[in-house]
């Protein structure tokens, strides 16, 4: 597939952006794609929700290879200006996906011109930006037969410049949750305070207490983020607001942490309760856990980037991301990798412009390494 064929693909994903489990343009125009790469019919290609599962068969396969894009795009605006803008009223791909399908593309057209001796299994998963589609996918009877045994995926770093990739052993992005926290108290007419139960006080005196969580709960040499995104309130400016909901992220980098800091939030939601005579529920939404790299095939990874220097190889740092490949890697043995796109402007921001050369560094970079991965056990 040709460098300009890449662009052109991820151009024309990069207009449909859809929420997750509704993926369905986006489903079919990877079938489209599938549809004129595949010749001798050789692709198994299974419908799985609104995502994909695609088998290369190999001549005398012992292992299955996996590879893993995510599909869905992000509610948010687009502010590039770019020719090829979403064409779906506030949604967008601000977190790279469009790359991610296409280089999954890419890499499916590259190993069908080899004679590969082991199966490969190439996912597009629907709904990693939530409310999460790995773990259905590996609980599904439907991905059994294309289970891989080994597994790999990418994803797109704005801050790193194109043709470089940058990965580590063990944990590479943190354990992450969603946090809903919805306050009722009793509203009224702002000239008679003592009548009511304020919750827009209750709401602030709530998210101010949060803060303390990582400043005097989580051990120093630890690492934890407590992050309220959104916080609504009230109606108009002299009613005093009955009802308040925050919205928010946990980020951890160990399973015990993210235990510990969801119980001090409610201990503190129920301070709250008592303190504003209110009640209080609360919702976690969609948890991730840790991307946690295999070691011995991340090692092996790294120095068969530096040997066949399809890239420039940096070592990555942990970050607070989240990624629900981190499901994949908890039962398969497997990778991720940061890809360098060179964008002025970072993840799930509007002007979002990542290096579309960076697409062939991708291609090029997996195909590579399925095929050393074919050979070798």
């Amino acid at each position: 597939m040709t460098f300009e064929r890449l662009v052109a693909i991820r151009r024309a994903l990069h207009q449909i952006p859809e929420p997750g489990f509704h993926e369905f343009k986006t489903q079919n125009m990877i079938l489209s794609e599938l549809s004129q790469m595949d010749l001798t019919n050789k692709l198994e290609i299974k419908r799985w929700e609104s995502g994909l599962f695609v088998k290369i068969p190999g001549s005398n396969p012992e292992k299955t290879i996996g590879y893993r894009a995510d599909i869905d795009g992000l509610p948010m605006k687009e502010e590039t200006g770019l020719s090829f803008a979403s064409t779906h009223e506030e949604m967008m791909h601000a977190c790279g996906h469009d790359f991610h399908m296409t280089i999954a593309l890419g890499l499916i057209a590259k190993l069908l011109t080899h004679n590969l001796k082991n199966d490969v299994v190439v996912i597009f998963q629907p709904a990693e930006e939530g409310p999460g589609g790995a773990l259905p996918i590996l609980k599904s009877e439907e991905f059994k037969p294309f289970r891989p045994d080994e597994i790999y995926s990418l994803h797109i770093a704005p801050e790193l410049e194109t043709g470089v990739v940058s990965t580590k052993p063990g944990t590479l992005f943190a354990n992450t949750s969603e946090l809903f926290i919805d306050l009722k108290g009793t509203g009224g007419h702002a000239a008679y305070p003592h009548l009511t139960e304020d919750m827009a006080v209750a709401a602030s005196h709530f998210v101010t207490q949060l803060q303390s969580i990582v400043a005097r709960n989580v051990a120093p040499l630890d690492s934890a983020v407590v992050t309220i995104g959104k916080m609504t309130a009230g109606t108009k400016q002299n009613i005093i607001a009955d009802s308040a909901r925050i919205e928010g992220t946990i980020r951890t980098l160990s399973d015990e942490t993210m235990n510990d800091i969801k119980s001090r939030i409610e201990g503190i939601m129920a301070g709250i309760e008592a303190s504003f005579r209110c009640t209080a529920s609360l919702d976690y939404g969609s948890n991730y856990c840790q991307v946690y790299n295999n070691d011995p095939l991340t090692s092996e990874f790294m120095r068969h980037i530096q040997d066949q220097r399809t890239a420039k190889l940096h070592e990555a740092d942990i970050a607070m991301t989240g990624e629900d490949f981190g499901y994949f890697l908890r039962d398969i043995p497997g990778m991720m990798c940061w890809l360098g796109v060179d964008s002025l402007t970072g993840l799930h921001t509007p002007t979002l412009n990542p290096n579309e050369t960076a697409l062939e560094t991708g291609v090029n970079v997996f195909t590579e390494w399925i095929l050393f991965r074919d050979e070798h056990e």
